[in-house]
């Protein structure tokens, strides 16, 4: 499933955008969950208040407050350089100034359902091309997709209802799931992961610094190394941020 902001003043071109995706999803079998935001500043306000992240943000240029251009470079600036964008506006002009934010697509008003449906698609791709640094959990009743690169932390939590209870920290939110470290710990063994302890699993991109038996994340969690690991964990992540360095 893809989340998207459409960001846009204009309720009614809201909403056409809205049935444009409806129409894409019913023609392709796309999965999607959209939410609108009348401003940029909402749309920031989303991200501050670390609510889940979109992996494509749709985006009006011509807005009242920040418009799109000013909107995507803070969200770029809050080092948010995963999410898609693709500008919607009525004047080409604009489109010198959408380079700098790493843009995908630039349409123009009215888009046409033809286009607006390939450029989706195109992107759809785009994101199963990279469906490896990809990982679907479940949440509640949600199915969450979080990028390997997001993930600080898996922790097995403990809970006298849920068996096999599981804390996925990213760095944007705390998400719930169910399974074992030792599965996400072998899924995940190509990637920049580290079992630390026998009920934690940590992203050595995020590893800030030791302290004692623990390690103290980017985020300021501390998580304690089990016993028999220390040195290896500490051997494993100096190689790995010299390795980073050069």
């Amino acid at each position: 499933m893809y989340r998207i902001a459409v960001c846009d003043d204009d309720g009614q071109q809201r909403e056409r955008v809205r049935q444009l995706l409806l129409a894409l999803s019913v023609k392709a079998g796309i999965d999607y969950e959209a939410e609108e935001f009348e401003s940029g500043e909402q749309l920031l306000a989303h991200y501050a208040d670390g609510k889940a992240p979109f992996h494509i943000l749709i985006l009006d240029i011509e807005m009242n407050g920040l418009n799109g251009i000013q909107t995507a470079r803070k969200l770029r600036e809050l080092k948010r350089h995963q999410e898609q964008i693709i500008f919607l506006t009525s004047y080409a002009e604009y489109m010198l100034d959408s380079f700098d934010v790493i843009t995908f697509q630039y349409l123009i008003k009215p888009v046409e359902p033809e286009i607006f449906e390939a450029k989706l698609m195109k992107l759809c791709r785009y994101f199963e091309e990279r469906e490896p640094d990809i990982l679907i959990i479940k949440s509640g009743y949600d199915e969450v997709v979080l990028r390997h690169s997001d993930i600080i932390a898996i922790e097995a939590a403990k809970s006298l209802t849920v068996k096999s209870k599981l804390k996925f920290t990213t760095t944007d939110a705390v998400y719930d799931g169910r399974g074992l470290i030792s599965s996400y710990a072998a899924a995940l063994k190509n990637s920049k992961f580290l079992q630390i302890h026998r009920s934690i699993l940590i992203n050595l991109h995020h590893v800030y610094k030791f302290s004692g038996s623990k390690v103290v994340m980017a985020n300021g969690m501390e998580l304690p190394i089990g016993r028999s690991k220390v040195q290896e964990v500490k051997d494993t992540c100096t190689k790995f941020m010299v390795m980073r360095a050069d």
